[in-house]
């Protein structure tokens, strides 16, 4: 949805260019791009229609203010209403009440319950810094409930066992009253999916719910579901009281449909969604800033945040004192570097965030490109000795050869690596004791000054 609908509207904003206002007959052209655009991303044709005619009565007769053309005005105004259809602002998970707060999760089987709970239980402990217990009541999937266990144990919550030849109300129940005694602020209940809507389903966590009155009753939906999301959003809602939705599977090709279509079927807040298939792989869901990478604007905020949560301070000090102090930079920061960027989830991932213009001047053959050469790197470093790293001036032919092998590549694979890091190395160099602010000070000399620069 997010490429499908940026491209349309870039080519609005061309075509619309030198136009005064935003008319009844320009505006017919706009509007079906972005139909045209919402169904494609299988948004619910009732909320196409509602988005639609919204955008139109906020959008006609509008003045196009200074510099913009009615083009650029109106992906504002779809901008502010995609925000709007999603929710406004940020709902994360309301936990005033009586410890434990009961959060019951609700889904189909394959949607992403079990994973998702042990994403809400991680971001419950370091978010919020809460003692989080889970337990399962799915037991017509023995591999659900040692799937929560191992998941939870990744998450850093404890785990509440529970059988196949219970009941699903009696494990709840139990889980309750453990947690009541050991002092726990949060108890996380993954239950049963099937794969389709059937009463028995809707009966059984009906009776969960009435037996544990839980704080919040979170619907866990894939965002690559489509039309099928809507379904099940409607059964759901018709049988519990959903206070919020988890969209899964937002990284992948969908980005939208699903969050525009479950939100205003449901009535309920969209509070998280899952971005990766990594444990932290949650964000609380901002309305605002995911209309933003629907319109191909991007998401800065969550690339400054991911740069925060990936890099660890104290590995970047101690390698800015290393160069300030003048001792070589190695093969061994060289690793690290490329460890840090894996913990930021990658080129790809950080391309995501990027504004579609500056992301698409990279395609996606040249992202998988780019992440191949990566592991490459990663996987010629690791077959060297230490001794190698930490002078890799000792790597010779035989040495060469003798690493090729070991990281399965060829000889010119290792010789381009070297070049990469003697570039990186030269570089570092200039940078030490206070190289870095003579290289700014002769480029603001050349550039008939800097403001700012001391001289």
């Amino acid at each position: 949805m997010a490429s499908t609908l940026s491209d349309r509207l870039s080519r609005l904003v061309k075509t619309m260019r030198g136009q005064a206002r935003i008319t009844d007959s320009n505006i017919q052209d706009m509007l079906r791009e972005v139909r045209m655009a919402l169904l494609e991303a299988d948004v619910a044709l009732p909320v196409v229609r509602d988005f639609i005619a919204r955008v139109k009565d906020k959008a006609l007769g509008q003045e196009v203010a200074g510099s913009l053309n009615p083009g650029q005005a109106l992906v504002g105004i779809v901008h502010k209403e995609l925000a709007a259809t999603m929710g406004e602002g940020v709902a994360d998970l309301n936990l005033a009440v009586q410890p434990p707060a009961v959060v019951l999760m609700a889904g189909l089987q394959g949607s992403g319950k079990t994973t998702s709970t042990a994403k809400i239980a991680r971001h419950l402990i370091d978010k919020r810094k809460k003692k989080v217990l889970t337990v399962s009541a799915d037991v017509y999937r023995p591999a659900a409930i040692e799937q929560l266990k191992t998941v939870s144990a990744q998450a850093g919550a404890e785990w509440f066992p529970s059988s196949p030849d219970q009941k699903p109300r009696d494990i709840a129940l139990a889980a309750l009253d453990h947690a009541r005694r050991h002092y726990f602020d949060v108890l996380l209940v993954d239950t049963a999916g099937r794969l389709g809507i059937d009463e028995a389903l809707m009966a059984e966590i009906r009776e969960l719910h009435a037996a544990l009155h839980p704080v919040e009753t979170l619907f866990v939906v894939d965002a690559m579901q489509g039309q099928d999301a809507i379904n099940t959003a409607k059964a759901f809602k018709d049988a519990l009281p959903l206070t919020g939705v988890v969209l899964t599977k937002l990284d992948g090709d969908s980005r939208g449909g699903a969050a525009l279509s479950v939100r205003q079927i449901t009535g309920a807040p969209i509070k998280f969604a899952g971005v990766s298939e990594k444990i932290d792989g949650l964000e609380v869901f901002d309305a605002e800033r995911h209309a933003g990478r629907v319109l191909g604007m991007g998401d800065i905020v969550a690339l400054v945040e991911e740069v925060q949560k990936g890099v660890d301070l104290k590995e970047a000090q101690k390698l800015a004192d290393k160069v300030k102090s003048g001792a070589g930079f190695d093969l061994n920061d060289f690793l690290s570097q490329i460890s840090q960027m894996k913990k930021m989830g990658g080129l790809s991932g950080l391309m995501d965030k990027l504004p579609s213009q500056l992301s698409a001047k990279a395609s996606g053959a040249d992202m998988d490109r780019a992440e191949r050469d990566v592991r490459r790197m990663e996987g010629i470093i690791n077959s060297m000795t230490a001794l190698e790293r930490r002078k890799p001036e000792l790597i010779k032919a035989s040495r060469k050869r003798r690493i090729a092998a070991g990281a399965g590549v060829q000889v010119q694979e290792v010789n381009r690596l070297l070049n990469q890091f003697e570039q990186m190395q030269g570089m570092m160099k200039k940078m030490k004791g206070g190289g870095l602010m003579k290289m700014m000070r002769r480029m603001g000399g050349a550039m008939g000054g800097l403001p700012g620069l001391p001289r």
